[in-house]
This record gives structure tokens, C-alpha cells and sequence, in this order.
């Protein structure tokens, strides 16, 4: 019987029968978050020929790990100097991790929407705070759900509720019971008032695992603590600062993935599961005079990591130096499993770049344009629009302000004079600016692809209030 739950609560709704409850006791007492499972460098060696065989594999699994709030250049492993991400060093050491990668958004419902359909946001009509993903798309889940998998999502952000049209697919949609963090957790975000840490994310997907007998699984994680800026006592490495504070957030989301991976060793799956970990958008400190994120697309809001973990060790790790998008995520995890891609995608497989970093051959040479798009005034009950584009190609990044009077602020940086991208280069190199310019446009005027074909949701005041509880400020 099918069990899915869009807006469930838990415990367990993958448990059926009257032990689910005495189950979930036993599980909490087995599995303390606090311990340690065995370290996954004892999965096999494997290089090209193991990457194109995992599409002959008729027992892998696919986890999906969402790290809400994660930038990239905060990450070690992404060259920041601090040690927040040790575990995720190590699997990006012996992974595949794209070194530039572009979130389409810096706002989760826009980002995560662009993200399942693999479409930029003008053409996958998600932008604003009531509009619903279309039934008519056909999202990884439900490729997944076709192929025989098992298909969960377990998520804390209320952005991807189902009835925002995020449970397509999935057997089980739903967010995880609350239960009362350990007295060292602390959260510093003082815009959040949502209850429950990832550890009940990591809880129920234990239990999952736990109960998920041979058929092959899709599991979609979201977590939220950086959002939120938890961190425990062990984890307040970096200092007090709002910055710092989100730099020890990082760290404990890290040992929270060393947690989760131990599990997974110990129950045998690591070596039979493709694991991917992204973000939906990144966090501002003050670059350019601005503070969290959903405000603009400036690369401290869109500059996210991407890493997948194969259930071999490539020795060593490789790096897909080439721009990419997370519109290329499912194109290139669906193609490494050998299913169905999604329909009208913008976004491209990266196959041919992983085989040729592993063989240590030349990258292949393809457009680099990708996109992130904020409607300025998403949040907010007015037909206007006013779209914050920033398009990436090679070098260059070109950002446009567009406001709802339709009047046109522009910036161009290049990132091989400057790093930082803090240095406006548009009267400097006005065919480039123009080129990007003609670019955006005709981008906005794409048509969506299901344009007419959805209705805008309403929310009722409960509804709403979840999400407020996120910190945003919607009507």
C-alpha cells in the first residue's frame, strides 16, 4: 500500500502496524547521534570503468543530500582556510567535486524548483512565493518511482512543502517529528523560529533505512540547521560573530554528514549507493553591504557546492574544473544510472567531464552560460515583477537589476582580474556587457513551458506562518 504523506509529521511514516512507535524508542536507543559509525574508506577502489558500469547496476541506490544555506567558498574543500568541512574533504577527496557551480536562485521554493525540473526559473514558472510547480512536470522522483525505486523525502524547509508541488513522485513526502536537541545545540539565527534539528532528519532516515528490504531506494534529504545557524558546543571552533557563527554551523552540519555516513556503512549500503550533495543557495556577511540571502544573486548567494560520492573511491578524487549548474544535477545522475532524462531540459549531463577527469584527459569544450534569477518582489501580493539576473560564462559574471518601473541597473565583474568580483567592469568591456545583456533578454523572454497551465496557490495563515517561521518576510 502506498503510504505517501505530503504533509505527514512522522514518526516513521514508512512504519505501519501498532510497534512503528516501539520501534522508534529502540532506534533512538541503538543509534545515539553522538556515534561514530565506521569510516568509509573502506569502500572498493574504482575508476572509468566502474563510473560507466553504474548504469548496469540493477541494485544501486541514490541519496540526495540538501544543504540548505551552503556556499561553497566556505567549505575547505573549496579552498576557505578554515577546517569547517573535514568529513566533506574527505569524500570530495575521493569524489567527484565541481569546483564552479551555480544555484539558479537564492531563494529555496525558486532554487529547488529550477533544481527537480533541471529548467532555469523564467522556464520552470516558479518565482514567486504563491506560484505551484506543474503537475505536468516530471521530476526525478517519478523517473525514479518508474525505474522500481523506493522513493522518500525527508525535509525541514517549508519552501519544498508538497502542496508547493514538490512531492511528485515520491512514495513518502514528509517532514520530520520534532524531538527535543541535546542541551549543547545552540541556534543563532534570530529570524528562525522553526523547532527540530537535522539529527530527526537523520533519525528517520535510519529508520527508513532500516525497514527498506531489498528494493533499490531514492532518499531525498533537506537539511536545515545552517539555515538556522545550529551549532553545538564542539562545533563553536571559528568564534561569536555572525560570520563565525555560521562557520561553526557549518562544521556541526559536517559532523552531522559523518554521523549519517556512518549509519549507512554500517548498514552495508554505502557500497551499493550514489550519493549527491548540493545546496539551493549561499549566505551573504556583508560582501557588498548585504546580510542572508533571497535578496539578490551575487556569488556569495549562488556559488554552491556540488559533490557526488560513488559507492567506489576514486584515488585520487577529480575535479570538474568547468562551470555548471545545478539545472545539470538530475540530467547528469539520471544519465549515470541509464534512465530517462527530463523533458526540455536546460541543463546538460556532466558524464562526458567526470569520465574525462577520471581518465586525466582533456575536459570536453561546451557553452558555459548558466543563470540564477530572483524576482525582487517575490514575496510580495503584486503583479509586477522585477527580476535580479546574474549570467556566468567563463571569466565573466554579469548581473542585472531590473526594477518594477522596468528601470535597469547593470554590473560585469570578471573573475580572473578579480576573485573577489567586487570590481564593476562594464565601461570596461562594453562588448562583453552587451553580449550578456542580449543574453538576459532573450532569456526573460522565453516563454515557461507549462505557461498558463498552473494556478497560483493560496495559502491559508497557517501555512503561511510556517514559513515565516523561516525567517522570510512574505504577506
Amino acid at each position: 500500500m502506498e503510504t505517501k504523506t505530503p504533509s505527514g509529521r512522522g514518526p516513521w511514516p514508512w512504519l505501519l502496524g501498532a510497534g512503528a512507535l516501539l520501534l522508534a524508542a529502540v532506534a533512538l536507543w541503538l543509534w545515539p547521534l553522538a556515534e561514530r559509525g565506521p569510516q568509509i574508506e573502506l569502500r572498493p577502489v574504482g575508476g572509468a570503468a566502474e563510473v560507466e558500469a553504474l548504469s548496469e547496476d540493477p541494485d544501486l541506490n541514490v541519496l540526495f543530500i540538501l544543504i540548505d544555506t551552503l556556499r561553497s567558498d566556505r567549505l575547505h574543500t573549496y579552498g576557505y582556510e578554515r577546517p569547517t568541512s573535514p568529513f566533506l574533504d574527505i569524500v570530495a577527496s575521493e569524489g567527484v567535486r565541481f569546483a564552479r557551480n551555480l544555484a539558479q536562485s537564492s531563494w529555496t521554493k525558486c532554487s529547488m524548483a529550477s533544481m527537480w525540473t533541471g529548467l532555469y526559473p523564467a522556464r520552470a514558472g516558479v518565482t514567486r512565493f504563491d506560484h505551484v510547480l506543474a503537475d505536468k512536470a516530471k521530476l526525478p522522483a517519478e523517473i525514479f518511482r518508474e525505474a522500481g525505486f523506493r522513493t522518500v523525502g525527508i525535509w525541514r524547509n517549508g519552501w519544498v512543502e508538497g502542496y508547493h508541488g514538490f512531492s511528485q513522485g515520491f512514495d513518502v513526502y514528509t517532514r520530520p517529528g520534532v524531538r527535543v536537541p541535546p542541551v549543547e545545540v545552540r541556534r543563532e539565527n534570530p529570524t528562525v523560529h522553526h523547532g527540530g534539528t537535522d539529527a530527526d532528519v537523520v533519525e528517520e532516515a535510519t529508520e527508513f533505512l532500516r525497514s527498506a528490504g531489498k528494493q533499490r531506494w531514492f532518499l531525498y534529504l533537506h537539511l536545515m540547521d545552517l539555515h538556522e545557524y545550529t551549532y553545538t558546543l564542539e562545533s563553536a571552533k571559528f568564534g561569536t560573530a555572525s560570520s563565525d557563527i555560521y562557520d561553526n554551523a557549518i562544521l556541526h552540519t559536517d559532523q552531522v554528514l559523518d554521523q549519517l555516513f556512518g549509519r549507512l556503512a554500517t548498514r552495508g549500503v554505502l557500497d551499493n549507493t550514489l550519493v549527491i550533495i548540493s545546496s539551493d543557495h549561499g549566505e551573504a556577511h556583508g560582501e557588498r553591504g548585504h546580510e542572508g540571502h533571497a535578496r539578490n544573486v551575487y556569488p556569495e548567494n549562488t556559488e554552491v557546492p556540488w559533490i557526488l560520492v560513488f559507492p567506489f573511491r576514486l584515488q585520487p578524487g577529480v575535479v570538474v574544473s568547468q562551470r555548471t549548474a545545478n539545472v545539470d544535477v538530475w540530467p547528469t545522475v539520471l544519465d549515470l544510472l541509464g534512465l530517462a532524462g527530463l523533458e526540455d531540459a536546460d541543463g546538460e549531463s556532466r558524464v562526458p567531464e567526470i569520465l574525462a577527469a577520471v581518465r586525466r584527459q582533456p575536459m570536453p569544450q561546451r557553452e558555459t552560460l548558466a543563470i540564477s534569477h530572483l524576482d525582487q518582489t517575490w514575496g510580495q501580493r503584486v503583479d509586477t515583477t522585477a527580476p535580479n539576473l546574474a549570467l556566468t560564462d567563463g571569466r565573466y559574471r554579469y548581473v542585472q537589476f531590473r526594477s518594477a518601473k522596468g528601470d535597469t541597473r547593470e554590473e560585469l565583474f570578471d573573475a580572473q582580474r578579480d576573485d573577489r568580483e567586487l570590481e564593476d567592469r562594464l565601461e570596461a568591456e562594453p562588448e562583453v556587457a552587451q553580449q550578456m545583456r542580449d543574453a538576459a533578454e532573450s532569456y526573460l523572454a522565453s516563454p515557461g513551458v507549462w505557461a498558463g497551465e498552473v494556478d497560483d496557490l493560496e495559502l491559508d495563515e497557517m501555512e503561511l506562518n510556517q514559513l515565516r517561521a523561516l525567517g522570510y518576510a512574505i504577506p
